[in-house]
């Protein structure tokens, strides 16, 4: 992954932060994005600590349009030549019933999930069309492949992020650009904290029992797919802990 520069989206925790782990670890130049700079800075500071990398910070909110465009088009020099985009920022809120949500909630679950990535896609892509090579990697989610209580609509902006990875890659294939789907299932990071909404112990609860995913294990698929030859498209990862099968049906051990 050496000269290659790598675009990755909430990447102050989670799997962001570990595919930033993973492609510094192999290399890579990173642009490194969060709405936490704190976080940011610390984890460039590791990385550079530890591997012979450039990092890059730039910190925003992908649901923010405006400013949004104004960060990529901040960038100069071989910065704008970004070769991996990992449309990683993504939440959900809450587990309440469809007809019992909070819209103002929804409307943050949305405009993350489904329109950051879009806006994303719609600053980035040109660029690497433009230059005639380009990856560009969108985390989904198990959960875009069928409803389950309590997640309707998280249930729904992932599966928007399956179809529009698979719409762009019809629109991109006459090109040597290749789209990506990573899939996961149960992944504990912080992700579930925030679900439960800052309940830390409701969210622990719901990996009881079960060995589930790491952050790191996700960046393993994720470079997987982008260390390819440039023949080879991985359209599609759906990984999961071996205890689960489908995004409702696990097996948990009696903790007791």
């Amino acid at each position: 992954m050496k000269d290659k520069i790598v675009f990755i989206t909430g990447a102050s925790s989670g799997i962001g932060e570990a595919c930033a782990r993973k492609f510094a670890s192999q290399g890579a130049s990173l642009i490194l994005n969060a709405r936490n700079m704190p976080k940011l800075v610390g984890l460039k500071n590791e990385l550079t600590g530890k591997y012979a990398v450039q990092i890059h910070l730039l910190p925003f909110d992908v649901r923010d349009r405006n400013v949004v465009t104004s960060a990529i088009q901040s960038l100069s020099g071989e910065w704008k030549d970004i070769d991996i985009l990992i449309n990683n920022a993504g939440l959900v809120i809450g587990v309440d019933k469809e007809y019992e949500g909070n819209p103002d909630e929804w409307d943050i679950v949305i405009d993350t999930n489904i329109k950051g990535l879009l806006t994303m896609t719609r600053l980035i892509v040109p660029g690497m069309l433009k230059r005639g090579s380009g990856h560009i990697i969108n985390i989904g989610s198990i959960a875009g492949e069928a409803a389950y209580p309590g997640g309707s609509v998280y249930c729904a902006t992932k599966a928007a992020v399956g179809i529009l990875s698979d719409g762009l890659r019809i629109d991109l294939v006459n090109t040597p650009l290749r789209v990506t789907t990573i899939k996961p299932g149960m992944v504990e990071t912080n992700f579930s904290v925030v679900r439960y909404r800052g309940d830390k112990a409701a969210a622990g609860n719901l990996y009881k029992g079960i060995h589930a995913l790491t952050g790191d294990d996700i960046a393993e698929s994720v470079y997987f797919s982008a260390a390819a030859p440039p023949h080879v498209q991985i359209a599609e990862i759906l990984v999961m802990p071996t205890n689960q099968a489908t995004g409702i049906i696990s097996f948990k051990k009696d903790m007791e």
